[in-house]
């Protein structure tokens, strides 16, 4: 889609358009296949690198398009959210030493924003979703200012017709409401591709779906969403929410997600998935066209089928099969979207050494895999590993196996027979997979970042916790080594920030709050049982009205004839309250002046926090 200039689908004539080229697309694709015009050999490897742009704090940095410019390269393109940008690598022929030679162009490309990026005060970051994003950095205004992101924002808007509802449950909790897509700019992604015979297509896929819980499990890398610790890979559960066209009233019926793991075996042939997209999803956006695909074909021309490859890119198949022309030769490939970015170029690379030697290595105990396997059992395999990361049981070939069994016993040793059957140098093939043998005695990405995690958060709050994790990341990825080798962050490695310290590093967000009607004797009782100096208090609109503090207690209870048996009647309602991202300097000026050690911080008059003196 990002080739394409996209407008909405509106009126009739455009409508009827669109589906006339979509209809003869696949028509020609069917054409194509039948009369042997699909390229079959030789296999290509190629790859998406999706990276985040932080500043020298390690918030997002939205200056995408100002470094795409001065970048001048066509290997990069943008994302939705103006923090995140992309690199297309060469499609390369798989054999010899292809995966050191995509590993090299990796790091030169990027080695060429980073050098640029820096003259910028920019950092870029590879990771599944940045730590340190806030609900600020989702906005509407952070939208990378070109046409196809608001027309397929508007048209997803338009066909679910109510705000997206996020609910995703981990160790914490995110709920929430929100009117754009942009939530789906918080996944970065290391998409890999590899070209498929059209004769095996359909195989190949359903190979592609049993082993995708099992390589999910041991790349997991995006365990945190707006400082809470939710899923081992996060991204699975809110790419799929942040782009769902359907209204909640309806999720209890059986249709599809647009982002989906699909619902059964395909069968038939690779057109048969794509008449099944179209089937279920209706289109949202249209471009222009120029002749019909048919035509091109009796022509002596290989079409890009436009319309349908439009489509395609508005449905998100975790494993999503794609159809694309290269050197005047038409091919097919599976696309796998559900490794996340990093932790460095060197997991990555191993990552998809990795899932490529274990769809070229199926043994043939395992043909016809949609004969041997239950399909929600692999369905449920892909989002357990979501879920638990290298933690999960799998199903597998009738047994319940431990991740780390399978991959070590099975997985692994059919990854080196795929590889040497493509004639991948052996150097290569050793070097890569030893990568992925040694997170499993070790650490994956998401398992380092919740340890390390959990141990800043026993003597830091969580936006400081955060940063500091943050900016560990990005030292050691600089480093270039492995995620195996990286040491865990203890407690007390990093005591102070590198920068000013703000309201947000360390105000409590656990917070309690008590209405202006409850019992002045019960919120008398939660303060003196929870040791609270300070009580904020909401109405039924859920904002600040007032603070009742200790002081105010006293009063009462010296004066308890005098006072109505309610908060209303004795709180202060002249309420002195700070920004969570104010300098702790501020808050500490504002409480002198005022002779107060309590500042409630609000957002749109909205409680989100206290700090305390204690806390400044």
């Amino acid at each position: 889609m990002g080739e394409l200039k996209v407008t909405k689908l509106t009126n009739k004539e455009d409508k009827a358009n669109y589906i006339f080229h979509l209809l003869k697309d696949i028509e020609a694709l069917d054409y194509m296949i039948t009369n042997n015009l699909v390229e079959k050999t030789p296999i290509r490897i190629g790859a998406e690198q999706e990276f985040c742009l932080i500043d020298n704090e390690f918030m997002p940095n939205g200056n995408a398009v100002e470094l795409l410019d001065i970048i001048d390269d066509e290997h990069f393109t943008t994302e939705i959210g103006n923090y995140n940008l992309e690199i297309n690598l060469d499609p390369i022929e798989l054999k010899d030493n292809c995966f050191s030679q995509l590993h090299n162009q990796l790091t030169k490309l990027l080695g060429k924003v980073d050098e640029i990026a820096n003259k910028k005060h920019t950092k870029i970051l590879l990771t599944g979703i940045l730590p340190t994003l806030m609900l600020k950095h989702i906005g509407i205004e952070n939208m990378t200012p070109i046409q196809r992101y608001f027309v397929l924002n508007e048209a997803i808007k338009e066909s679910r017709k109510q705000d997206f509802n996020i609910h995703i449950k981990g160790v914490d909790e995110v709920n929430l409401l929100h009117d754009t897509v942009m939530l789906e700019g918080c996944n970065t992604s290391f998409q890999m591709h590899l070209q498929i015979n059209p004769d095996n297509f359909i195989d190949s896929y359903n190979w592609a779906q049993a082993i995708s819980g099992p390589i999910l499990s041991v790349c997991t890398n995006s365990p945190l969403l707006f400082t809470k610790e939710l899923w081992s890979e996060t991204r699975i559960a809110l790419f799929t929410q942040s782009v769902d066209t359907r209204a909640n009233s309806f999720l209890l019926n059986e249709k599809q997600s647009r982002v989906s793991f699909g619902n059964d075996w395909s069968t038939g042939s690779v057109a048969d998935i794509f008449r099944d997209n179209v089937s279920r999803f209706r289109s949202l956006v249209t471009t222009e066209f120029e002749k019909d695909s048919l035509e091109m074909i009796e022509n002596g021309d290989i079409p890009k089928l436009k319309a349908l490859s439009l489509h395609n890119g508005t449905v998100y198949r975790w494993n999503r099969p794609c159809y694309g022309v290269g050197d005047e030769k038409p091919h097919l490939r599976i696309e796998n979207r559900y490794i996340p970015s990093g932790p460095t170029i060197l997991d990555e690379i191993a990552n998809m050494v990795f899932w490529v030697g274990v769809m070229m290595g199926k043994p043939k105990k395992y043909d016809n895999i949609h004969e041997k396997m239950n399909f929600k059992e692999v369905k449920s395999n892909f989002f357990n590993a979501a879920r638990y990361g290298m933690n999960t049981q799998f199903h597998w070939d009738g047994k319940i196996i431990p991740s780390h069994q399978l991959i070590l016993d099975e997985l692994i040793p059919m990854a080196y027979k795929g590889l040497y059957k493509m004639n991948v140098s052996p150097k290569d093939a050793e070097y890569y997979l030893k990568i992925i043998k040694n997170r499993l005695t070790t650490n994956n990405g998401s398992q380092w970042m919740v340890k390390s995690y959990r141990n800043l958060l026993k003597t830091k709050k969580r936006f400081e916790a955060i940063q500091i994790l943050t900016s560990s990341i990005y030292s050691k990825q600089q480093k270039g080594y492995p995620i195996s080798t990286w040491n865990v962050i203890k407690e007390n490695t990093i005591n102070k920030l590198p920068f000013n310290t703000l309201v947000k590093h360390v105000m409590s967000t656990d917070i309690f709050s008590v209405d202006e009607n409850d019992s002045l004797d019960l919120v008398i009782n939660i303060m003196q049982w929870k040791k609270f100096h300070h009580m904020p208090v909401i109405n039924d609109e859920k904002q600040l009205v007032g603070l009742l503090s200790w002081t105010d207690i006293e009063y009462y209870n010296n004066n308890p004839h005098n006072i109505e048996n309610t908060v209303k009647y004795l709180m202060q309602k002249n309420i002195i309250s700070i920004d969570q991202f104010s300098s702790t300097t501020e808050a500490k000026t504002l409480m002198k002046k005022h002779n107060i050690n309590c500042l409630p911080v609000v957002k749109e008059n909205r409680l989100i926090g206290i700090v305390t003196s204690n806390d400044i």
